[in-house]
């Protein structure tokens, strides 16, 4: 198992940057794979950006060019650096992987982008 803590969360201004950090309580290297999801009051979860082996990454469509998703492997870390933020990203951001058949999540930390 493992258990993910999310960080970095905070009130930013449109346009201004915040980074994000997921640490893991085991090592990442063997993990299925390493992602961010996003979800605002009252609409469904979505996903943001994800890393698999090999360092591939996928980015979604609204957050492309602004969002840049890496992981630290010496610290166990997924991180998430956010620029030229906007007032649509304020979310609560969630920490995702994958070990054998089962997803784990963290709990989650918000993000608030005032206009």
């Amino acid at each position: 198992q493992v258990q993910l803590v999310e960080s970095g969360g905070g009130l930013v201004q449109v346009g201004g940057s915040l980074t994000l950090s997921c640490t893991a309580s085991r090592n990442i290297f063997d993990l299925d794979h390493m992602a961010w999801y996003r979800q605002a009051p009252g609409k469904q979860r979505e996903f943001v950006a994800r890393i698999n082996t090999g360092a591939n990454t996928v980015i979604a469509s609204s957050v492309l060019g602004r969002f840049t998703i890496s992981r630290d492997t010496a610290k166990n870390a997924l991180n998430l650096q956010m620029t030229d933020l906007k007032p649509d990203d304020t979310s609560v951001y969630f920490c995702n992987t994958g070990l054998g058949r089962v997803d784990y999540w963290g709990q989650g930390t918000q993000v608030t982008v005032s206009s």
